[in-house]
């Protein structure tokens, strides 16, 4: 970790705690500054808080209390969950006061190199076919961000043997000022969150930010087969390298003739390849193209293709149960992601979706319904999904309270050779904590069948 001096002596707020916020928060204290953190969540009801409060930190909880912005803050390190509609951001905005996201502070004392990874969906196992990619090849890598490890305790111990590869959302990317991975990756680009960013506009500008930094020493590898990513492309100084699953390119990765390339290399087979799913050739080719870039040998690409079946939550198969077919879509919490879920089987679908309402309809998920023989709702958009469903001409539809309710219904609904999907194309947030929890859930239930 680099010792810098930069926030030593200095008054800063952490604003919302969660992983990301305990971690900067105690960094933040090491490095010398003055930290106040401020969150929701009572003090008594609130381990984290107290656990910052005994490294002598200042905590302030219950509330956001917009005066305490008075106090002659410096900098803000929020939550990326918060929204820049909060009145706390808001007013430090106003006020002229810088507000970060602890993915900046993870890149200024970092001594090891990012590749970082961002897009609407293939995020997660994108960022892990890197890591499993760098590290076959054995390039130290370690693994970061929106993932599930908070990126500045990673930085902390990462030395400039390591690379961080770090997944990255929208909401991460909006707070940083001087982040600049060595290549940045966006998967793809779709309406997503508009209820955080308001437009789909304010969205891309968000994602378009992992490039803003990057030079011509750096690369940005985009999908070709976006017209949203080259708009980014054209804004970056950084050296563009475009995949496509649909055309052949003079330079970067693309399939021809059942292999995959890179440039004008075959890198594999593409029948040798274990992953499932049409989707997942995005995924796989850009993670190649970092792989490349970055050093890494066919032979340790080949290996990792061969062998890596999915990430947890992210189409993961799960069991088998007199005949039926288990998969774990928790992670799909969008409609496209579901969209591409659908696309993955041939065998008649289950499917169980429902959750957050974000205010959407869900007419899209129409064309691809028709081989769904029964569909189970829960939660928010539940009758919205099920107008859809019967408009799409399913003959089944059933309600049910929660996941773990739906998965004994589906068994009951199904016969031997049916998939049963758990992709909810919405956020889990009405019902469960996170789309992990939901997933485990349902992982649960279908080891408790008989």
């Amino acid at each position: 970790m680099k010792q810098i001096e930069k926030y030593r002596h200095k008054k800063i707020l952490v604003l919302g705690l969660a992983k990301s916020g305990v971690t900067a928060a105690a960094l933040l204290h090491k490095l010398g500054a003055f930290v106040t953190v401020n969150d929701k969540k009572p003090l008594s009801e609130n381990p984290e808080a107290q656990g910052l409060l005994e490294q002598g930190i200042k905590v302030i909880c219950g509330d956001h209390p917009v005066e305490l912005l008075d106090e002659g803050f410096e900098l803000i390190v929020k939550n990326p969950g918060i929204p820049y509609n909060n009145p706390m951001i808001e007013g430090a905005v106003n006020m002229g006061i810088p507000v970060i996201t602890e993915v900046e502070l993870a890149y200024e004392i970092s001594e090891a190199p990012f590749i970082g990874i961002t897009g609407t969906n293939g995020k997660t196992t994108t960022t892990t076919l890197v890591y499993e990619m760098l590290n076959e090849g054995s390039k130290k890598p370690l693994i970061a961000g929106n993932i599930g490890t908070v990126a500045s305790g990673v930085a902390e111990k990462a030395t400039k043997d390591n690379t961080i590869v770090i997944e990255l959302s929208s909401f991460q990317l909006m707070g940083i000022e001087t982040f600049n991975p060595k290549i940045a990756i966006i998967t793809n680009l779709y309406d997503a969150h508009l209820d955080y960013h308001g437009t789909k506009e304010e969205y891309k500008a968000a994602k378009a930010n992992i490039t803003k930094n990057q030079t011509e020493l750096e690369y940005l590898i985009i999908n070709a087969d976006q017209d949203e990513t080259f708009e980014i492309a054209r804004q970056s100084k950084a050296k563009i390298i475009p995949f496509s699953t649909k055309k052949e390119l003079a330079e970067g990765a693309f399939i021809r003739d059942g292999w995959i390339y890179f440039n004008d290399e075959k890198v594999m087979e593409m029948d040798q390849i274990a992953l499932p799913g049409v989707h997942n050739l995005e995924n796989i080719l850009c993670a190649m193209s970092a792989a490349k870039l970055s050093g890494v040998e066919n032979k340790a690409i080949q290996e990792v293709l061969r062998t890596f079946t999915g990430v947890r939550h992210r189409l993961q198969y799960v069991k088998e149960v007199d005949g039926r077919k288990f998969y774990n879509d928790s992670k799909a919490t969008n409609i496209l992601a579901t969209i591409k879920a659908l696309a993955a089987f041939e065998t008649p679908i289950v499917l169980l979706a429902g959750g957050l309402d974000r205010g959407n309809e869900f007419d899209e998920l129409k064309p691809y319904l028709n081989n769904v023989k029964a569909l189970i709702t829960f939660g928010q958009t539940a009758e919205k999904l099920e107008r859809v469903g019967r408009e799409a001409g399913i003959k089944v539809i059933k309600h049910v309270d929660n996941v773990a309710k739906a998965v004994p219904e589906a068994f009951d609904l199904s016969n031997s050779g049916d998939v049963i999907l758990l992709s909810p194309a919405c956020a889990s947030w009405d019902q469960y904590k996170t789309f992990e929890v939901r997933g485990d859930i349902f992982i649960e239930a279908v080891h408790k069948l008989k």
